[in-house]
Order: structure tokens, then C-alpha cells, then sequence
């Protein structure tokens, strides 16, 4: 490093630190939120530019001269040489659904360290490690999905767990997040209008890349970014105009059309829809978050809520039960660790990534990406009123229906907050009221609209910003959605390939239809079901979410050490190691307090108990509503409890089996067999980075390439 390079980022590293000191140091008194962004920011910088460069160059290796399944296996469906700059855009907004902007919003119970510590610390040594070092190792296995890496490197009865574990929570995941996107998009003409513009504005972009003008990256993302911002204005016209009623649309109506948009998207070749359509969305995804970033060094707005809450310590917090030790770590996923990256990580992105050379921009690039929009999302909810938090994020049967009796149940936890404020809290954005808007979209959009009526409009654009943070979550999410859609069509291929050999072939169209069909009829049903019923479908199943993602990501850093062991990198295995036993010990301790805990807000079988025994007594108990709910709540509670044990049972399962095998290659390693694919030569020329060295443009202008990389020209003769 030179002289100038050593001052930046000794500058950088001091940046960071002080706003470390700030946050660690500042207590009784509101700190600017600006100094939670520095600490954020400098941390990813130090993070990126030295720990993942370990990463890739010492302990990958990653192979600049060795040719990608995209490369070698290119169809122009599934796989697909992509130039990272679109790869990066699809992979991020494949990651980043609605676990970034949700689950740091509810952490925030807790004060705003205890979440911010774990964003931050868990993306740079867990989370973002483990979609780079899976995404690696997937790419050097054709593409394989994460459950059948789990077959073929740790062994039949672990890989057999693994599979069956990680598809039944790759339904789960899916349905829930489908499940905010029809909330966000109910009654929502704005809303449905803009995202559902941003499909033909997609395919546009697909053919204009593909067939039109190819390689032409910048010309195309500035016309499609141009047509998304007419399409978000376009979308307000269509709010109050006489389309209105055209584009409002029922709960119903939006599960059939998110089916049918989920099955379509992955079949298409990839090219087509999915990379432009998420490449477009990042736009809009990095773009906001970015403006909100800069919002907040301009507006400068205190962190309101509490370094640390009284609910860390107590576990009984009104917005989710449980001690900060684990149920912070579950709680907040994406962000700092999220099992569902490892399955996209191991899905769409290994089959159009160019060179081994960009798994670090991607992988790990991508991750710090979505951890900001996490840091962001823990500054929303932590700069309004500590009182309008939990009125808002609080259920109903706790702070009742009205500001007076929310504003006496607030300020019994230690908030005090008047009536008169949460009434003109609600009328501020033109909502008939914000009590129990529970889940955590609400708050980020009052934080959002915060910051950027400070900033731009004043009080009056209070409402629009709020709006429009409410459809900006829609799309965030519902980009999640059909990549994963594609991520467990490729899984179940895979899984049915161990059995009928033409599975493998995740392009083989009776393969593709079949499995797409089975996937979004799995997610279809627990939607149209939760839809339909309060207490049913994916409404029985969302207690699992959390616990279920992180088991997910176990099974993922469970396969990279094995992996690290079995490939000669013994020395480097306690780099997925350590954050596999932290993913374990968090996860497994959720998982039993889950199943074994006495208190009734905790335990799924105290819940199932205390229902049961009103049930014997001939007495209604809230959220039921009658005695029909009660043995509702009943089954779910059993449900969820056998599910929980099932999935710990699996997973530990998967663990000992991979402990075994790695001990077996540590002992005998002239006894290892891996399924990695044999070595060829890459004749693609492409950057590492989303924006090419010196060396790396002189190397393509030698080739006769743009900066989007390729085969190179043959010269003319």
C-alpha cells in the first residue's frame, strides 16, 4: 500500500472508531444518529477492503483463469454469463426482501446497541462470509443448491436432513415474505401500479441488453431507471384518477396474481425477467437508502430510543417475548446472518457469475449492502417517539384500540406519551390511525418520512414520504420473492435429479414446469390459507420464521467448513467455524426455549397449555374470539412446537454428521472425495469489481472489450 493509501484508511479506521466511542460512551442523553452511521460505514469499509480480500486471496484462492459454470455450461435460460454490475443488482435484490427494513425495527425494543452491534459485527464476520464462501464453493459445483452440497459433501443421512430441512423452510420463507408484500399492496393503487410497471419496463431492459444493444449496461440503467421514476410518479396520477378503482385490488386477487407472477418469472430464461427486473430494483433499493443515509448527516436527528431498554434484561417486551440473549440474534437476520442468502448464494447467482474473481463483490459486497438498509432501518425506528414505537409495534389486546388507552399502556412501560400526540402522529401522514401496525414496515416509514420531510417539504410531505416508504418496502420485498421462487425450483431439481437423472438438468422444461408448479403451489397454499383465515396458513407458521432462517444458516456454514476441511484448508476452517458454533449456540438455545420455556409468551407448548386449559374452562381468551379460535390456536401452537423440535432435530443431525466427515478428512486425507468440477480454462475477460483497476481496463482494451467484459474479439483479418 502506498504512503496516500495507508492515510485513507488509517483515516477511515478512525472515522469508525469514533463512532464506536460515541455509541459505547454517550448514556442518559440523545446522541445524533449521524455517529451510528459512521461506525456502521467506516466498520464495512475496513471489513470489505481487508477481512473479505483475506477471504478470497488466501483462504478461496479464487482462480481468475478458471471458467464458471455460466461460462461452460451457458444456455440462455438458467445459465448465463452476466456483467457483475447486473449480477450484483439481481444478487442483492434477490437477499434483500423484507428481513433488513422488518427485523431491526423490532430489535429496536431493546435500545438501539444490542441490534446495532450485532448488524454490524455479524454481516462482516458471518453474514457476508457466508454468502461468499458458499456462492465460491456452489460455483465450483455447477451451480449445485445448498442441500445437495450437503448430500454430496457431508453424506447421505446429514445431506438427506439437510435437504428435507432446508426445502420445508425455503416454503416457509417464501410465504411469509409473500404474505407482507399482500399486506404493503392491499387497497394500494399506487403501489400496484409502479411495481406492477416495473415488469414491462424489465423485459425491455432484457432484450435491449440481449438483443438490441448487448454490453450496453450504462445506456440501459439509465433509461430504465428513467422509466422506473415515471413509473413511481405515474403511480401517484393512478392513485386519484378514475384507474383507481382499476389497480385496488383485494387480498385475493393479489395471491393469484403473485402465483402466477412467481411461476412465470422462473421459468423465463434468466436474461429475460429475473437479473434486469432485480437490477432495476436496486436502483430504487440502494438509491433510497443512500438518500435516506445522506438525510440523516444533513437533518442530523437524535437517536430517541434508549442505548439499552429495560426489556434487554427483563424478556418481556410487548413487541416480542424473549431475553435480548438469543432473540435479538433472531430477530434481526438479514442484515447480519441470514440462512435464505446461502440459498440464493447457491441458486441463480453461482450460474451467471463471470469469473471466480467477483465471488467478493458479490458475495460479501452485496451482504455489507443489505446490512446498511439494516443500520438504516434501526435509525428509523429509533429517531421518533420511544412512546410511538410501541404504540404503533405493540398488539392490540396489549395497549387496546384507542390513543387513550394506548397512551396509559405506554406510558406504564415506561414511555409517557399523550393521547393528543399519537392522534396527530397518525393525522401527520394521513392515516386514520397507527396503533398496532405491528411487523415493522409502519415504523421504518415513519422514521423515513421523518427524515426526508426534515429535509425536503417540511411537515406537509410527511404523508408522501410515508406513502412512498410504504411502496418502496413492497418492492423491496416482492424482488426476494421470484428469485427465491427460481432458488427452490433449482433445490427441488436437484433434489429430484438423486432419483430421476433428468432432474439434473435444472433447464429440462418438464423438470422446470413440475418444479416451479410444486414450489409456488407450497407458498401459494399457506398464503391463500393466512389469507383467508387470521389464525391459519402461513399465519400458524410465521413463529417459525426467525428461528427456522438461522437454522438455514447453519446448515449453509455447517456445509462451508466442511467444505474448508475437505478441500486442504484446515487452517482456515474457523473462518465460517466461529460463526457456525455463535449461529448454533444462538439458534439451538431459541429453539429449546421455544419448545421447553414455562412462560406462556415464550413456549409454544405453555401457550398450547394455558389454551387448552381456557378450552376445559368454557373460556374465550384473546386473540381468540371464540371457542372455534381457541382450538385454532390450540393446533398452531402444537404445530409450531413439533416443527420447532423437527427442525433443531435436523440440524443437529446435519452438525454431527458434518463434524464426522470433517474429522474423518482432518484424520485421513488421502481418503476425500469431493464433487467439485475439474479445472477448465476461462476465455471471458472481465473486472473483479463492480469498477475496473487500471490493470484490469488495459487488459480489456487489449481484448477489444468494453468495461461489461467477455470472450475476446477475434481480430479482424
Amino acid at each position: 500500500m502506498s504512503p496516500k493509501s495507508v492515510a485513507v484508511w488509517v483515516l477511515v479506521g478512525l472515522v469508525g472508531a469514533l463512532g464506536w466511542g460515541i455509541l459505547a460512551l454517550s448514556r442518559g442523553e440523545e446522541i445524533s444518529a449521524a455517529w451510528l452511521l459512521a461506525a456502521a460505514l467506516g466498520s464495512y469499509a475496513i471489513g470489505y477492503r481487508f477481512y473479505a480480500r483475506f477471504i478470497a486471496d488466501r483462504v478461496l484462492k479464487v482462480d481468475k483463469t478458471r471458467a464458471t459454470p455460466a461460462e461452460r455450461l451457458d444456455n440462455g435460460v438458467d445459465f448465463h454469463p452476466t456483467d457483475r454490475r447486473v449480477l450484483f443488482g439481481h444478487h442483492f435484490a434477490a437477499v434483500a426482501g423484507a428481513g433488513p427494513l422488518v427485523g431491526p425495527v423490532l430489535a429496536a425494543q431493546m435500545g438501539y446497541l444490542p441490534g446495532t452491534i450485532w448488524i454490524v459485527a455479524g454481516v462482516i464476520f458471518a453474514g457476508a462470509v457466508q454468502d461468499m464462501v458458499t456462492l465460491f464453493f456452489s460455483t465450483r459445483r455447477d451451480g449445485r443448491s445448498l442441500g445437495q452440497m450437503a448430500r454430496d459433501e457431508i453424506g447421505p443421512v446429514g445431506g438427506a436432513a439437510a435437504l428435507v430441512a432446508v426445502f420445508a423452510i425455503m416454503i416457509i420463507l417464501l410465504a411469509v415474505l409473500a404474505l407482507v408484500i399482500v399486506n404493503a399492496l392491499a387497497h394500494s393503487p399506487w403501489g400496484v401500479f409502479s411495481i406492477g410497471m416495473t415488469i414491462p419496463i424489465a423485459l425491455f431492459m432484457g432484450f435491449y441488453l440481449r438483443v438490441l444493444r448487448p454490453g450496453r449496461v450504462t445506456e440501459i440503467s439509465v433509461i430504465g431507471v428513467a422509466l422506473l421514476l415515471l413509473a413511481i410518479v405515474a403511480g401517484g396520477w393512478v392513485a386519484d384518477s378514475s384507474l383507481a378503482s382499476t389497480f385496488t385490488l383485494e387480498k385475493e386477487t393479489l395471491v393469484l396474481w403473485m402465483v402466477a407472477y412467481g411461476f412465470i418469472a422462473s421459468v423465463l430464461p434468466v436474461w429475460m425477467l429475473l437479473a434486469p427486473r432485480d437490477y432495476l430494483s436496486t436502483f430504487m433499493k440502494v438509491g433510497t437508502i443512500a438518500l435516506l443515509a445522506i438525510g440523516v448527516v444533513v437533518a442530523m436527528p437524535t437517536l430517541k430510543m434508549p442505548a439499552v431498554t429495560d426489556f434487554a434484561a427483563r424478556g418481556d417486551g410487548p413487541v416480542f417475548a424473549g431475553s435480548m440473549f438469543p432473540f435479538v440474534f433472531i430477530t434481526i437476520a438479514c442484515g447480519a446472518l441470514s440462512g435464505f442468502h446461502a440459498l440464493v448464494s447457491s441458486g441463480t447467482t453461482p450460474k451467471m457469475i463471470q469469473k471466480e474473481t467477483q465471488v467478493r463483490v458479490i458475495g460479501y459486497g452485496a451482504m455489507l449492502t443489505e446490512s446498511f438498509v439494516a443500520v438504516m432501518a434501526i435509525i428509523a425506528a429509533c429517531i421518533i417517539e420511544p412512546g410511538l414505537f410501541f404504540a404503533v409495534n405493540s398488539p392490540a389486546g396489549v395497549i387496546g384500540t384507542t390513543v387513550q388507552t394506548a397512551s396509559q399502556a405506554v406510558t406504564n412501560f415506561g414511555f409517557a406519551i399523550s393521547p393528543e400526540f399519537l392522534a396527530q402522529a397518525a393525522k401527520d401522514v394521513q392515516e386514520a390511525s397507527l396503533l398496532s401496525r405491528t411487523g415493522g414496515a409502519p415504523t421504518f416509514a415513519l422514521g423515513m418520512s421523518e427524515i426526508f420531510s426534515s429535509v425536503v417539504g417540511g411537515a406537509g410531505m410527511k404523508a408522501f414520504w410515508y406513502h412512498f416508504a410504504i411502496m418502496f418496502e413492497a418492492l423491496f420485498i416482492l424482488t426476494t420473492l421470484d428469485a427465491g421462487t427460481r432458488v427452490g425450483r433449482f433445490m427441488l431439481q436437484d433434489t429430484l435429479g438423486n432419483v430421476h437423472k433428468s432432474f439434473k438438468d435444472v433447464s429440462w422444461k418438464p423438470g422446470v414446469w413440475l418444479a416451479s408448479a410444486v414450489v409456488v403451489g407450497g407458498w401459494g397454499y399457506f398464503l391463500w390459507v393466512g389469507i383467508k383465515d387470521p389464525l391459519g396458513g402461513i399465519n400458524q407458521l410465521f413463529p417459525l420464521f426467525g428461528i427456522a432462517n438461522q437454522l438455514l444458516a447453519a446448515v449453509a456454514l455447517a456445509v462451508c467448513t466442511t467444505l474448508l476441511v475437505k478441500s486442504g484448508r484446515l487452517k482456515w476452517a474457523w473462518v465460517t467455524g466461529v460463526p457456525l458454533a455463535w449461529d448454533v449456540a444462538v439458534t439451538l438455545t431459541a429453539s429449546w426455549q421455544k419448545v421447553f420455556s414455562e412462560d406462556v409468551k415464550v413456549g409454544f407448548f405453555a401457550q398450547r397449555d394455558k389454551y387448552q386449559t381456557g378450552i376445559d374452562a368454557g373460556k374465550v381468551l384473546p386473540p381468540a374470539k371464540n371457542m372455534g379460535e381457541m382450538h385454532t390456536v390450540v393446533t398452531n401452537a402444537t404445530v409450531d412446537g413439533v416443527l420447532s423440535a423437527l427442525f433443531a432435530i435436523l440440524i443437529v443431525i446435519v452438525l454431527l454428521d458434518a463434524a464426522r466427515t470433517c474429522l474423518k478428512a482432518a484424520g485421513s486425507p488421502e481418503t476425500v472425495r469431493l464433487s467439485e468440477v475439474p479445472w477448465s480454462e476461462s476465455k471471458i475477460i472481465a473486472p473483479a469489481g463492480l469498477i475496473a483497476t487500471p490493470e484490469e481496463r488495459a487488459e480489456l482494451a487489449a481484448a477489444g472489450l468494453d468495461s461489461g467484459g467477455g470472450r475476446a474479439k477475434e481480430p479482424v483479418a
